[in-house]
């Protein structure tokens, strides 16, 4: 049988292995996600259990467990009506009139104890955009989600395609359809970037863009032309305009006014001069810090924003309506823009798979210094993060991808080197990967849990960095910190999750929409705190409050 060693998308790989006890019971405590379902199925299995078969099919794949509550309770099925059971499930999704293309899949009947068996079925990715009763459903978090809108639709098929939209040909776009004037820019870039020479050197405008593979010929259609790629990097403005209407990078500063803005670049050019215009915007919003590199000066800023920028302009998908963005506040600056997801969820350095969204791009990146090797990036945003603000980023993957660096302009990573512990008030000490903080927050060693005497030490009345949090609140939370440690949880979100249990208390049924609005964060910032506790253990999920809820576990809590 088949079955995910971990049971969220973006760690799914499987193995070919008989599902123990154990393994069932990990998967019922964390819970439902993007990639598991839990159904009821007391009178047989009713349609709600095909939408989700649906949606898996259409977003990551995933497992359904028949006989389980919403909360992992198991119940079981009746023994004498699963195999029934089973056989109407393969003659539903078999049936053409209700599946669109249908699909083939075994479910397996699964003992879990003398008195209560379960029924396991395993949804693999699908190549294809199914419907169940002609309606298209899509996994957004634990839910099924309708999809209507045809620009959803479209992006959905983009997904599953197995080619690449920069490679589109266009038959007639012409060489003075492309701005040829930023060619000798080009060479010159790459033969800095090769250490002085580089075959592009010697080869005419014609020849360099053959090279670069922004010319070519589609095998299946036979056109030959320029692609995608070379009127994205190259293009004119109005040639742009004419393949990607709605391509534009939004730059944006929000540190006064954050409902409008402070300082506004719309960009709708070539990636080109796009990567240069966004790189300005960048160093002239930020604060360019002191840092040494041993005895080098190093731009900490630059680094950064470059990374960032190089980013989006590479891994986006062209054909989406979706608007891009660099966004700058007070507290953070993040990237976003339209991605053809091929997993959901928080990106880690242990968890990293690179995947090119737009290869020819991102070699023409990598060819003039704009970029460096695959996967390199997130490494550098990790590294020069936490000498920047002294936190780390977040990477979140799915149809919108994006990219935040935490922002404290108080914290200096070559002053809080030179000053000793006790001087710095409120401010952070970091050295490496490691983080002490004095005065009102939190100390820390390394990215352990380990602490003086094993709890959570902290000097001041609170930890005032999350709000007006109460002492017993301090108090009831020391009890979750090693489990968070543990798991290599950021600080920020240690921070977080305190303010949440100081909003949420012992008794209050609390989900994702909570979280968002008590954080005042994105829908995928409350996800991936949400997913956090999850891990950690410290929740456990309640019936009668409505889908997706739960309360933190008390120390006398049986679980």
């Amino acid at each position: 049988m088949v079955i995910y060693k971990k049971y969220s998308v973006h760690l799914a790989r499987k193995l070919e292995v008989s599902m123990d006890r154990k393994e069932l019971n990990d998967i019922l405590k964390i819970g439902e996600t993007v990639a598991v379902e839990f159904k009821r199925c007391g009178n047989g299995i009713e349609s709600d259990t095909y939408e989700t078969v649906c949606s898996f099919l259409n977003r990551f794949g995933g497992d359904i467990f028949l006989g389980v509550l919403d909360d992992g309770t198991v119940l079981g099925v009746p023994k004498k009506a699963a195999p029934d059971m089973v056989k109407n499930f393969i003659k539903v999704i078999s049936n053409p009139a209700l599946f669109s293309p249908t699909i083939y899949l075994i479910p397996e009947i699964i003992k879990y104890d003398e008195n209560r068996i379960i029924i396991h079925i395993h949804i693999p990715v699908s190549a294809e955009v199914h419907s169940y009763k002609k309606v298209i459903y899509d996994r957004v978090d634990d839910a099924d989600v309708k999809v209507t809108a045809t620009s959803q639709i479209a992006s959905m098929y983009i997904r599953k395609q197995n080619t690449f939209t920069e490679k589109r040909i266009y038959p007639y776009a012409k060489m003075e359809d492309l701005k040829l004037d930023l060619l000798p820019k080009v060479r010159i870039m790459a033969q800095n970037h090769a250490g002085g020479k580089h075959p592009w050197l010697d080869m005419n405008d014609e020849e360099l863009l053959k090279s670069a593979g922004l010319y070519g010929r589609d095998i299946t259609t036979g056109a030959e032309g320029y692609n995608l790629a070379a009127i994205m990097l190259l293009g004119k403005d109005d040639t742009i305009l004419n393949v990607a209407p709605a391509y534009a990078t939004d730059a944006l500063v929000r540190k006064i006014n954050v409902d409008r803005y402070d300082d506004r670049e719309v960009i709708k050019t070539n990636l080109i001069d796009s990567y240069n215009m966004l790189i300005e915007f960048g160093k002239k919003n930020l604060p360019d810090k002191f840092f040494l590199d041993d005895t080098i000066n190093k731009s900490l800023r630059n680094t950064i924003v470059r990374e960032m920028v190089s980013n989006t302009l590479m891994h986006r998908e062209f054909s989406s309506s979706y608007t891009a963005k660099f966004v700058i506040e007070k507290d953070k600056m993040y990237v976003e823009n339209a991605s053809r997801a091929t997993r959901q969820g928080n990106i880690t350095l242990e968890e990293l798979e690179p995947n090119p969204k737009n290869p020819v791009i991102a070699n023409f990146f990598r060819n003039i210094g704009y970029a460096d090797q695959l996967g390199s990036g997130v490494r550098n945003l990790f590294k020069y993060s936490r000498l920047y603000s002294g936190e780390d980023p977040e990477f979140i993957e799915g149809d919108i991808f994006k990219i935040i660096v935490p922002l404290n302009e108080k914290y200096s990573f070559d002053y809080q080197e030179s000053v000793t512990t006790g001087k710095t008030g409120n401010a952070s000490e970091k050295t490496g990967n490691a983080s002490e903080k004095t005065g009102n927050t939190s100390e820390k060693t390394g990215n352990t849990s380990e602490k003086t005497g094993n709890a959570l030490e902290e000097t001041g009345n609170a930890l005032e960095e999350t709000g007006n949090i109460s002492k017993e609140t301090e108090r009831r939370f020391k009890m979750y910190y090693e489990k968070l440690a543990n798991l290599g949880v950021t600080e920020k979100n240690i921070d977080n999750i305190n303010f949440v249990y100081d909003k949420a208390g012992r008794d209050n049924p609390f989900g994702q929409s909570d979280i968002q609005k008590w954080l005042n964060c994105s829908k995928w910032k409350a996800t991936n705190v949400m997913n956090e506790m999850k891990k950690a253990e410290i929740l456990y999920k309640v019936k009668g409050y409505g889908p997706g809820k739960y309360k933190f576990i008390e120390e006398s809590h049986p679980f």
